[in-house]
């Protein structure tokens, strides 16, 4: 199991569980931080076809009532649940393990090490960039296709012009302030 989009400013945190049937693989499966987008989608189909998936979604809204961290271990309780069958483990990037009644196993950069975790990471991340490129197109003005809600310079640039949109984070910084100091906040971004 793995997370995409915690970091980000806009958008949801997603995870995914996956469950390897099939080890013969032709696509390489690594994190997916470190594999090209053109990389990660090849491998994102073969990983649908030979795996048993499983995704969890916590929209922007949510993370904002209950934080990043909560939103996370949500997200991969969800996902978990979505897989339809049981685990024997579930092995989970990162130090923590969400409230789940199976046996865990916390790998800190598991995404390198374990391939089931490697393709929870490009499942997780190819899911939330398609939704991040969706929302692009209901917010142009934001270019969420490039920077996937991550606060680049060009993303700081386009909330300081347009104010925030509805799926910005209002718990991050630094929204929050923006949106304390009375940020731009046209009706037809929210």
């Amino acid at each position: 199991m793995d997370e995409a989009g915690r970091g980000p400013l806009a958008g949801p945190v997603v995870a995914s569980a996956v469950i390897v049937r099939d080890f013969s693989f032709f696509s390489t499966v690594n994190d997916s931080k470190k594999m090209t987008a053109k990389a990660r989608e090849r491998a994102y189909e073969e990983i649908l076809t030979k795996c048993v998936v499983g995704i969890g979604i916590i929209d922007c809204h949510t993370i904002d009532r209950i934080d990043i961290y909560q939103a996370t271990l949500r997200a991969m309780e969800e996902a978990v649940m979505k897989l339809g069958e049981v685990p024997d483990v579930i092995l989970v990037d990162g130090p923590k393990t969400p409230n789940l009644p199976f046996r865990q196993v916390p790998i800190v950069d598991g995404d390198a090490i374990s391939f089931s975790i490697a393709c929870a990471s490009v499942v997780a991340k190819v899911t939330r960039d398609r939704m991040m490129e969706h929302y692009a197109e209901e917010f142009p003005q934001y270019g969420f296709e490039k920077h996937k809600g991550y606060g680049t310079k060009s993303h700081m640039e386009a909330i300081k012009k347009n104010g925030p949109c509805k799926i910005h984070r209002r718990s991050f910084e630094p929204i929050k302030s923006l949106i304390k100091q009375g940020a731009n906040c046209h009706p037809r971004n929210l």
